[in-house]
């Protein structure tokens, strides 16, 4: 039972067409298409509109009043229902937007449920399990089981009875006009969804409450039920699919293993129809359509999760990126920081369709790693449209499109394209196999028709077949999963208040300022992260998880997390430093887990790292503001450059190229920290000469002992720090 506005409810009766399913309109185009060929023309809208709700006798009636009473009306519906049959069973049945999540709402809440329609048994049984919704009913009571059809409120009577309901403590969905009065007389809680065409205002007033849609209705029954809690990593994602699409522009790490999750858990009770993901990678796009699904695996937990109802798109399509912003519910921005003004174009474009299209508003989740990020994507997109539309409409589509910031507390590794081309070959293999033991093992009919006579298996055997050979395919590969990231456990995504949308996400956790926590966790995590990669990659460790067992590592992280870090952050945010001693211990287990998290991924883009208020130098501002030593940090920067420098595996990367080529100038450290050049084009957010003398002080002094270092062990062909950096601390 639930409270809803005053009212103590217990059931829900649903009417069919008009209400679950968007038949209305089909049935009238095969009404229509049965008396053209039946009777020599199609019905008038008048007598179309007008038979809205009425049961087959009444819209005989009805037909035969304008028609004359040699009307073939009985023959005229046999046919229509003939023909729709056809169209639902080839096309399925339209699904009215909201339904599932409703439905499923309710029967989590207790509710008995019955279908009251208009429609005969035959008709909607078939159109109940083709829409996969006829699990949520306790039972059926159809137009061709009452005396007397709708207005009259006999259906809705013999429903709430069959249910041991009274009618006052029952739902009775309806649209038409002759369902409202029906319901209304019956005497239970109306609730008008309206369709094609809305009753007149004084039958519309009968109703306990109006919605121009079942999603209106869900956003009032959301609020009387409760969200439910977050989610064990093993807990199965909601059997329920709705009609919603979601988006992940970015299909890295964290879109891929982490968002993609997130959207798949929903609100708990039902999950997106499908979700969007771009990527610019052509063999993992192609593999993830070929699958249709791919897996996650968490590693501390020998668990392997499967996300299913993925849509790989190129992320170099415009159209296909723009026509996602436009589709989809939610979209999570997971693009590295100077990717995503060659995108902004796009955006802008599916945001302008979006409005002039649907009008509805858009949540966009940006996982940018960036004190601010939300800002950031928000500016780029609005140059991008200033350049589409007039001043004012940019303002409403902005207006429109939630820019949400968030912060990430989980770490994933992404496979590499090698071991996925290992994957799939073994993948392919086992494919083969699995389709030859499906087509030497077929069917047994006589056992799955046991029950039958003989006769009967005879009949069905010709369905089996034909079920088995389209399911082979299907049985081969269900067996396989493809295994594209892994990850560590933690779930909540935290996000900025603000988007009604996500106070329902079962997975995110909204907070009310969402920069404290979000400078928390990228000056504690992000920063040390990426100090520790470098370190641990000239040292010659593969990965953190390998690192860790190295006590010189071992000893640089304390040194960040327990001397520098911690105790600066407490000062800085004294409301804060609860938090600290938990982030600060969930660092460590990942860490000493992450033995799939490569220290050449981890330490990547250095130069973006060591902007003036990113995650290291703004660390070493603020502890140093605070009036802590910090001699870890300035190590780390000075580590940073020696990688882009040094490291074999820094020769591809982009932005150590940058580096190389502006220390190469002078041998200079402070001509790379104080680079102002063209960043992804904007100003690099380099150090100032003047008022950072003492950031570049501490750097160059760290950077002066690794050359001294170095230079002391010439005979050594790949120099690693392996005393002097930790004794430099």
């Amino acid at each position: 039972m639930i409270q809803f506005k005053g009212n103590e409810v217990e059931s829900a009766l649903f009417d069919m067409d008009g209400t679950m399913f968007d038949t209305e309109r089909l049935r009238f185009q095969t009404l229509s298409q049965a008396a053209e060929e039946l009777f020599g023309k199609p019905f008038t809208q008048e007598v179309l509109i007008g038979s809205l709700g009425l049961s087959a006798v009444k819209a005989e009636e009805l037909a035969q009043q304008h028609y004359g009473a040699d009307f073939p009306y009985a023959e005229i519906r046999r046919r229509a229902d003939e023909l729709e049959l056809s169209h639902v069973r080839t096309h399925g049945v339209p699904i009215k937007p909201g339904l599932l999540p409703v439905l499923e709402r309710l029967r989590r809440s207790g509710l008995k449920m019955a279908v009251a329609t208009s429609s005969r048994r035959a008709i909607a049984e078939e159109y109940l399990i083709n829409a996969n919704v006829f699990k949520y009913f306790d039972l059926l009571v159809c137009g061709d089981e009452v005396v007397r059809g709708k207005p009259h409120p006999e259906i809705f009577l013999k429903a709430a009875a069959a249910l041991n309901s009274e009618p006052a403590r029952c739902f009775m969905f309806e649209d038409s006009e002759n369902g409202v009065r029906s319901a209304a007389d019956a005497g239970g809680v109306v609730i008008l969804v309206e369709d094609i065409k809305p009753p007149r205002p004084e039958v519309a007033e009968r109703a306990f409450a109006r919605y121009p849609n079942l999603r209106g209705f869900l956003r009032d029954l959301a609020a009387i039920t409760p969200k439910l809690r977050m989610p064990a990593v093993t807990e199965p994602f909601p059997q329920a699919v709705n009609l919603l699409k979601a988006g992940i522009h970015g299909f890295g790490a964290m879109g891929g293993g982490y968002l993609a999750q997130v959207f798949s858990h929903w609100d708990g009770y039902t999950r997106p129809g499908e979700i969007i993901a771009s990527t610019g990678n052509a063999l993992l796009r192609e593999a993830v359509n070929a699958f249709g699904k791919y897996s996650v695996r968490y590693g501390s937990l020998a668990f392997d999760q499967t996300i299913e109802r993925m849509r790989m798109i190129d992320a170099a399509d415009t159209e296909a990126i723009a026509e996602m912003y436009r589709d989809c519910e939610i979209v999570a921005l997971c693009l590295p920081e100077q990717a995503i003004a060659s995108q902004a174009d796009a955006v802008a474009a599916g945001l302008v369709e979006r409005y002039r299209t649907r009008g509805q508003a858009l949540t966009v989740l940006v996982v940018l790693n960036k004190v601010g990020g939300a800002q950031f994507v928000r500016d780029q997109v609005a140059r991008a449209l200033q350049a589409l539309v007039p001043p004012r409409e940019a303002r409403q589509i902005l207006d429109r499109t939630e820019f949400t910031e968030t912060v990430v507390t989980r770490i994933v590794a992404k496979l590499t394209e090698e071991a996925l081309l290992r994957q799939l070959r073994i993948k392919h293999d086992l494919y083969a196999q699995n389709v030859a033991q499906v087509r030497e093992n077929p069917m047994n009919t006589e056992a799955l028709f046991g029950a039958f006579s003989a006769e009967h298996a005879d009949t069905m055997a010709p369905i089996v077949s034909n079920l088995r050979e389209a399911g082979e395919p299907a049985s081969a590969l269900g067996a396989l999963h493809l295994i594209l990231f892994n990850s560590e456990t933690d779930m909540a995504l935290y996000a900025q208040q603000g988007s009604d949308l996500l106070e329902h996400l079962r997975q995110i956790d909204t907070v009310a300022d969402i920069a404290e926590l979000q400078t928390l966790k990228n000056r504690l995590w992000n920063g040390t992260h990426a100090v520790i990669a470098w370190y641990a990659a000239l040292l010659g460790h593969p990965t953190i998880g390998h690192a860790m067992g190295d006590a010189r590592v071992q000893a640089l992280m304390d040194r960040l997390l327990t001397q520098e870090l911690q105790p600066a952050l407490a000062a800085a945010y004294p409301d804060q430093q609860d938090r600290l001693p938990d982030l600060v211990a969930t660092f460590r287990q990942r860490c000493a887990q992450a033995f799939k998290d490569p220290c050449e991924r981890v330490g990547r883009d250095p130069l973006r790292k060591l902007q003036r208020d990113e995650r290291v130098l703004g660390s070493l501002a603020m502890a140093q503001a605070q009036g802590i030593e910090a001699p870890g940090l300035a190590l780390g920067a000075a580590l940073a450059v020696w990688y882009a420098l040094h490291h074999p595996g820094a020769s591809d990367d982009a932005e150590c190229a940058t580096i190389r080529a502006l220390f190469a100038r002078r041998q200079s450290l402070t001509d790379v920290l104080t680079w102002q050049g063209d960043y992804h084009g904007q100003a690099y957010a380099g150090l100032d000469p003047t008022s950072d003398r003492p950031l570049l002080a501490a750097i160059q002094h760290h950077f002066d002992a690794l050359q001294t270092d170095a230079a002391r062990h010439l005979d050594t062909p790949t120099w690693q720090p392996a005393t002097s950096a930790v004794g430099l601390l």
